[in-house]
């Protein structure tokens, strides 16, 4: 996309100016109309060069954004002069990257840019979702009230992101260390014990040839085996990374996969927030619904919710279009329903996804509280076989010497 510089009046007759991104010039005009503004001029310009885009092109965590969006949104709701506010958290900001975004971003505003204007030169740090929130919110004359609704909705996020991350660093970190001494048993251990028995005449356990088996496989074959799941996750990767692969990957996740439930949960969750938000900040429909796809990383699921937002496009309901794409819980749709009969969509869509929140928090915390004692109880299982498998012939020897 190329970058282009314009100039527009507003409809209460005002000028402003400001840079977006856009394939042409024609397509540049028509977001300027989208937008109610009149175009006046639109130039194309180069985008930034040098050190200075190579140090805005590093990624600025979600943390930082999340703070710079909270302190932005409790400023603004203060009354403070937008550009007083920026300069306030540029000089606090802890983050290096952050804090140089920021005093651009403070120097595009005191040029006369609009905020939203100034936040689309770093996409890579603003999504589409957050700028159409600010431009939204300045366009109402509630921008306070949209950051502040923006900050909680990442807080969420974050939230959500941690909990995740949380809940499975233990059963990741058990299932790696247990498999990891398992081998070590297998490998280097068993064999040095099983070969005082080796010269035995009397026959040896099941469960003691058993284990002689395995471990000789493991010497013979776990080198390959080890390289063969790398090269396989290797493999997997680059084939998911084809479009059409990640495609199909992602459709087998929604519909086959046995975590599917979980899948359609989290994406279903997100959507409808990102859903809410939109329409609580006066966002038209079809645009919030378009808006809040980019916020699915499912490539499947976007597809069939971008379908639905053409079906509503062309006469549909909300609630019809999204019951079509089998991604929904019935209790979901039927608040949806009920908020297009009542014009309550918003706030009805935000409480419908604080439900889906929990429901999914209590399944994960659910599925971890039977998997975590199954892991266990397995794993002892393997040491017990292993452990009785050196006992038995030792027993058994005991009997013959008595």
């Amino acid at each position: 996309m190329a970058h282009y510089a314009w100039r527009a009046t507003l409809p209460n007759g005002k000028t402003q100016k400001g840079t977006l991104q856009a394939e042409t010039p024609k397509q540049a005009r028509q977001q300027l109309r989208e937008q109610g503004m009149t175009p006046i001029s639109i130039e194309e310009t180069k985008a930034e060069s040098g050190s200075k885009k190579s140090f805005f092109s590093r990624k600025i965590s979600s943390n930082s954004l999340a703070l710079f969006t909270r302190q932005l949104s409790t400023l603004t709701n203060a009354a403070l002069p937008l550009e007083s506010a920026l300069k306030v958290i540029a000089r606090q900001t802890e983050d290096e990257v952050m804090a140089k975004v920021i005093d651009d971003i403070h120097d595009k505003v005191v040029e006369g840019y609009s905020l939203s204007d100034a936040l689309g030169n770093y996409p890579q740090a603003f999504d589409n979702l957050y700028r159409t929130l600010v431009t939204a919110g300045e366009k109402t004359g509630h921008l306070g009230e949209v950051l502040d609704k923006l900050a909680d909705y990442n807080d969420q996020r974050q939230q959500m992101k941690s909990k995740l991350t949380q809940a499975m660093v233990y059963p990741i970190t058990l299932t790696v260390v247990a498999t990891t001494v398992i081998c070590i048993l297998l490998v280097a251990v068993v064999p040095q014990v099983i070969e005082q028995f080796t010269h035995m005449k009397q026959g040896l356990p099941v469960t003691t040839r058993t284990l002689i088996a395995v471990s000789d496989f493991l010497q013979d074959y776990g080198l390959y085996i080890l390289i063969a799941i790398i090269g396989g996750v290797f493999g997997f990767r680059t084939w998911v990374s084809k479009g059409k692969n990640r495609l199909r990957y992602h459709k087998w996740l929604v519909r086959s996969a046995p975590i599917s439930k979980l899948v359609r949960a989290i994406n279903s969750a997100r959507y409808i927030r990102t859903l809410s938000i939109l329409q609580a900040s006066s966002v038209p429909l079809l645009e919030a619904m378009n808006i809040s796809v980019d916020g699915i990383e499912n490539l499947y699921a976007r597809e069939i919710l971008t379908e639905a937002a053409d079906k509503v496009r062309q006469g549909a309901t909300l609630n019809s279009s999204l019951e079509q794409t089998q991604l929904f819980p019935p209790m979901m749709l039927y608040m949806v329903a009920s908020g297009e009969q009542s014009g309550e969509l918003g706030p009805l869509m935000e409480r419908a996804a604080d439900t889906q929140d929990k429901a999914l928090q209590h399944r994960i915390t659910l599925t971890l509280a039977v998997f975590e004692p199954a892991l266990v109880i397995t794993m002892a299982t393997i040491v017990l076989f292993i452990v009785m498998s050196i006992l038995q012939p030792i027993l058994q020897l005991n009997n013959m010497v008595s």
